[in-house]
């Protein structure tokens, strides 16, 4: 019997890379769609098939990709800016659904919490309504909308996932952006207060719930979101658990005033600040529905967690010191 099939796009990216391994440890036959030219990861999964495959050329990428059962969306804009968001997130939607319904495919995709808006409740589940009050939600909950409707029109089966910022698997979350960008120089900068709840995702967890959920996808409605819950911390909880594995730490309130002047002139830093409120309001995802699906969702214990992602980023001679 042969074992089933997934398409991963954007492979080569953190969640995608992350997925990718995931469903190659779990038995699937998985090809890892990248743009033709980039460098794929060297200590993948041997499983792995590498598709360097350009996302515009459609029916190449069909044909490449013949036999795949689930579609997983993992491509990102290129920058983080809302003019990048509006232009390219629904760009890249539309090909992901586009793809998976020629394949005859569930489509799979990672969520996030911004949909809820800068007012956004300490507990969320699936039904707590979404409230857009920035550009990013809006696009957010648009395009959810959009492959809602899409998927009970009979297009593609689609699952969305929604969780916290992710952390693990690699560079380019808050946890090595700002929170231990200076760890290697005993310092850690934070972004809010430390006394307040914030979802987090430890990637490994978050791909392999992914395939648990991509094993029951027949149970579920033309369109389903389901929460992970991860790990729900506050930075007081990050500041105890990097001393505990790199020793003595000094702590410096990030500079928001400063960025919010910078961003003025550049539209990062702009889109950074207007994400604030997440560092500032407390938040967490009930993950009752998903539970119900796939019974408990896999969690590294934090301590774990914490090690593996800096070991991950590089920070082993000062864990290593630390524990001298």
């Amino acid at each position: 019997m042969h074992p089933p099939t997934v398409l991963i796009l954007g492979a080569a990216g953190r969640f995608g890379g992350a997925a990718a391994q995931a469903f190659a440890q779990a038995g699937w036959r998985v090809l890892a769609q990248v743009r033709p030219g980039r460098r794929t990861p060297t200590q993948a999964h041997p499983a792995i098939e590498w598709l360097p495959q350009d996302l515009h050329h459609h029916t190449a990428l069909q044909q490449a990709a013949a036999g795949a059962t689930v579609v997983v969306h993992a491509l990102n804009p290129r920058r983080y800016t809302d003019a990048a968001w509006q232009r390219e997130v629904p760009e890249l939607a539309e090909h992901a659904a586009s793809l998976a319904q020629a394949l005859g495919a569930t489509l799979m995709l990672p969520g996030n919490v911004y949909g809820y808006g800068s007012q956004l409740p300490a507990q969320l589940s699936e039904h707590t309504p979404p409230q857009p009050d920035h550009t990013k939600a809006r696009v957010r909950v648009a395009l959810e909308q959009h492959l809602q409707d899409r998927a009970q029109q009979g297009g593609p089966r689609t699952i969305v996932i929604r969780a916290g910022d992710f952390f693990g698997a690699g560079s380019g979350s808050w946890l090595d952006l700002v929170l231990a960008k200076d760890l290697q120089r005993g310092k850690l900068t934070l972004p809010g207060p430390r006394d307040v709840p914030h979802a987090w995702a430890y990637l490994p967890d978050f791909a392999q719930t992914f395939v648990r959920v991509a094993e029951q996808r027949e149970r579920l409605p033309a369109f389903a979101t389901l929460h992970f819950q991860g790990h729900t911390l506050t930075l007081d909880d990050w500041v105890k658990g990097l001393q505990a594995v790199a020793g003595p730490l000094r702590t410096q309130a990030m500079a928001w005033p400063l960025l919010q002047v910078l961003g003025l002139l550049s539209p990062t830093l702009r889109s950074l600040c207007g994400m604030r409120y997440l560092w500032q309001r407390p938040h967490q995802l009930d993950n009752a529905s998903l539970r119900a699906l796939i019974g408990t969702e896999p969690h590294t214990p934090w301590p774990d967690a914490l090690h593996q992602a800096l070991c991950d980023l590089g920070h082993e001679p000062r864990l290593q010191n630390a524990h001298a």
